[in-house]
């Protein structure tokens, strides 16, 4: 919107577009090396004890030895998309304006595929850098539908992930998520909506459903991430898709599930 080759000053621009002037100049901080490093251990520390906030990281840290403050664990946590895992009336705080939908998974017996999909969003440390993984899980089979690789949280490639879930898969009852701004956005609903998808969002007294993505969380950290230190985006990309299409025959294997139990929509209509 600035155009800086304009004969009028940035400051009129600024004033004409209601923006602070302030705003115009600044340049994004890169991330320090000593801020990556702390973040990588925050999330290991993460999945060891998800239920520590920025208190408790901080004194497991400091036990270490790594002097750090409370107030810059849970900037670094914020940054990371990482929230401690417990009972609360809410699980993630939604952008102002955008519409929570009520939980619908409360004593639903999930007896089917196909019957509730869930998505959920991770921080993946890199050689230098992270990006966020973003995935869609079914419930009863625990399968991984559909996943995209992000360099930033905005809600784009969750929508990504979900219509390719939608092409391949057919469509679920129920679509569960947190209240993460990408989840209530507009755009991110009126998929769901357009497909008259019951939307489903975490709340009161549901923190423990989560714990089974918790657990796909580990085992791609601990059997992919951490044991690769992506120098590049495409070679994240590329490592963890070869990993969760290792989890996801392993798991089957694993269930004794038969070969057609959550077959693509094309292959189904055949």
């Amino acid at each position: 919107m600035i155009d800086r080759d304009h004969a009028l000053p940035l400051a009129c621009q600024a004033r004409q577009l209601g923006i602070s002037r302030g705003s115009i100049y600044y340049q994004p901080r890169a991330i320090s090396a000593a801020d990556l490093a702390i973040m990588r251990r925050i999330d290991e520390l993460h999945l060891l004890y998800p239920f520590a906030g920025s208190r408790m990281l901080r004194d497991l840290l400091r036990q270490e030895g790594t002097a750090v403050g409370r107030l810059h664990v849970a900037t670094l946590m914020k940054r990371m998309g990482l929230e401690a895992l417990y009972r609360r009336p809410n699980t993630s705080k939604p952008a102002p304006g955008h519409k929570i939908y009520p939980y619908l998974l409360r004593k639903l017996a999930v007896t089917r595929p196909n019957q509730v999909w869930a998505m959920d969003i991770t921080y993946v440390p890199m050689a230098r850098g992270f990006v966020y993984l973003v995935v869609i899980v079914d419930w009863f089979t625990r399968r991984v539908l559909a996943w995209r690789v992000s360099i930033s949280l905005d809600a784009e490639f969750c929508i990504e992930a979900l219509e390719e879930a939608l092409a391949r898969y057919g469509k679920p009852a129920i679509f569960n998520s947190d209240q993460g701004s990408q989840f209530t956005s507009t755009a991110f609903t009126a998929t769901l909506h357009r497909e008259k998808i019951a939307i489903s969002m975490d709340g009161k007294g549901c923190w423990s459903d989560n714990v089974f993505v918790e657990r796909l969380w580990r085992s791609v950290k601990y059997e992919e991430v951490y044991l690769n230190a992506y120098a590049s985006v495409p070679e994240a990309r590329a490592g963890i898709g070869r990993y969760l299409a290792f989890y996801t025959a392993f798991r089957a294997w694993r269930s004794h599930a038969r070969p057609d139990i959550l077959r693509p929509a094309a292959s189904a209509a055949a």
